[in-house]
């Protein structure tokens, strides 16, 4: 499959978007926007309906941690980062590996898709660290690694190269981004 316009676009924007994001720059939201937008033509073309699907949820998700790193701190001020409380983390695991499963079979007896539980698998891995990355917990980043390191297998498969790259650059901002949120806790915020 050749590369579209939208398939550029989303890498382009992916790439500042999540840089931006490591750096804690509130304009990672706006630029997220542009990427998440241009990735659901991408997907929809590729008949990847989960992976497309996530990215319009991300749409509100953009909105949330837009609104949640402005005004979700104390007395509404910025968010900071911190760790995510252990139940939580539980609940939310156990939540994603739940939906990744019915996902899953949603995809594989509801559509053509190629590649429905691993779709599944990301989709629902996905929401779980954007909405941890929405309220600045640092153990969003290992989740992203683990996630983009299978989308660029599921990439690769379906011809998407340029996105694949796009996915391997993610992890190592990834890794990037905990470190740099890590020391952000111990010597202030990065915003």
């Amino acid at each position: 499959m050749p590369m579209s316009p939208f398939e550029i676009a989303g890498v382009v924007t992916g790439i500042l978007g999540v840089w931006l994001t490591t750096r804690q720059k509130i304009w990672c939201w706006p630029v997220g926007l542009v990427s998440v937008v241009s990735f659901i033509v991408v997907f929809y073309r590729a008949k990847l309906y989960g992976a497309m699907g996530l990215q319009c949820v991300y749409v509100g998700l953009i909105a949330y941690g837009w609104h949640a790193w402005l005004h979700g701190g104390e007395k509404s001020g910025a968010l900071k980062v911190s760790r995510m409380p252990r139940p939580r983390a539980m609940r939310l695991a156990v939540v994603a590996a739940a939906a990744s499963g019915l996902a899953g079979y949603g995809l594989q007896s509801g559509t053509d898709h190629v590649l429905p539980y691993i779709d599944g698998f990301t989709t629902s891995f996905s929401l779980a660290a954007q909405w941890m990355q929405a309220r600045k917990y640092l153990e969003n980043w290992p989740v992203w690694v683990v996630v983009d390191v299978v989308y660029v297998g599921m990439s690769l498969s379906q011809g998407l190269a340029l996105t694949a790259g796009l996915y391997a650059v993610y992890i190592g901002l990834a890794v990037l981004g905990f470190r740099d949120w890590r020391r952000s806790m111990t010597h202030g915020s990065m915003a």
